[in-house]
């Protein structure tokens, strides 16, 4: 396990997956991130496939690769490329394992960076290959709802930045596993650019929002003085998650840039919709930032 921290924050990351695990508010000595077997993951990586793949494959010119829901950099170890004691470079490069899944020569680096206001989360994709890949990257993490035990789910909201926007959808079915069916909806939890949280708006699994102008999103109550604010500008898409079924007392508030399968429809790798494309000794980076209150 990896410590980054200053005066204010101090976060835990484990090097198997790059996962953030704990997020800890030093003067009010509360973790942001969220810890119980009900779900137990805290912040996975998502790379380089977001949500379900029609029968858990992709086509990569007409030949079929195995890949698991979200990919597999959730399950790899990282070598840790740096830790300066405030920022932490967490780095994956394509092994035997990843090569049966992605055959691909890449290396993803995960840099993690306390700031006097939150964390900032960077991800930089290498194609260390001859020829052009394809990938969708994501992050997942799991706030604890309420935060710091103040109020309970439903008395908090997400607000997204600017205001009136016109916020959507991707329907989602369930196979039973949570699939798109490549409609596009109006975000019907939505007030304009707020949405009350409930339990109930998840019954479908999951609600990913189409990145159309949104800056930021912001998760609070009028309950508490503590808040979480993501930076979205990197970001095409972000989806909203909680266990359904459970009224479980946390929220992923996931940034992806990628998209998960229609259903019924296997993807090319090269042609999925969403995809990133990256030639051959190219760099591509995403990053956000969690503003903590």
């Amino acid at each position: 396990m990896q410590v980054i921290e200053n005066t204010q924050f101090r976060a835990e990351i484990n090097e198997k997956g790059a996962e953030l695990t704990h997020l800890i508010n030093k003067a009010g000595n509360f973790d942001y991130i969220w810890n119980n077997d009900l779900w137990p993951k805290h912040a996975p990586v998502l790379f380089p496939a977001i949500g379900r793949s029609e029968k858990d494959s992709y086509l990569l010119n007409g030949q079929e690769y195995q890949m698991p829901q979200h990919g597999f950099a959730g399950d790899q170890l990282f070598d840790v490329t740096a830790n300066s004691g405030q920022s932490l470079t967490l780095s994956l490069t394509d092994n035997t394992a990843t090569k049966k899944l992605f055959p691909f020569k890449f290396r993803l680096d995960v840099t993690f960076t306390v700031t006097e206001t939150g964390i900032k989360l960077n991800f930089d994709v290498n194609n260390l290959d001859d020829q052009t890949l394809a990938f969708s990257i994501g992050s997942h993490p799991a706030f604890n709802v309420p935060i710091d035990g103040d109020a309970t789910f439903d008395d908090y909201q997400l607000e997204f930045q600017p205001k009136n926007l016109d916020l959507k959808q991707f329907e989602i079915i369930k196979t039973p596993a949570p699939y798109r069916d490549g409609k596009i909806i109006p975000l019907t939890a939505a007030d304009k650019s707020t949405i009350q949280l409930n339990h109930d708006m998840f019954e479908a699994g999951l609600v990913i929002i189409e990145n159309d102008g949104i800056n930021s999103v912001k998760l609070s109550s009028q309950k508490s003085d503590h808040s979480i604010e993501l930076s979205l500008n990197d970001f095409r898409y972000v989806c909203l998650w909680t266990k359904e079924g459970a009224n479980a007392p946390f929220l992923c508030i996931e940034p992806f840039q990628g998209l998960p399968d229609i259903s019924g429809q296997e993807s090319e790798l090269l042609e999925k919709e969403a995809n990133v494309t990256l030639d051959a000794g190219k760099q591509a980076s995403y990053s956000y930032e969690m503003t903590l209150n």
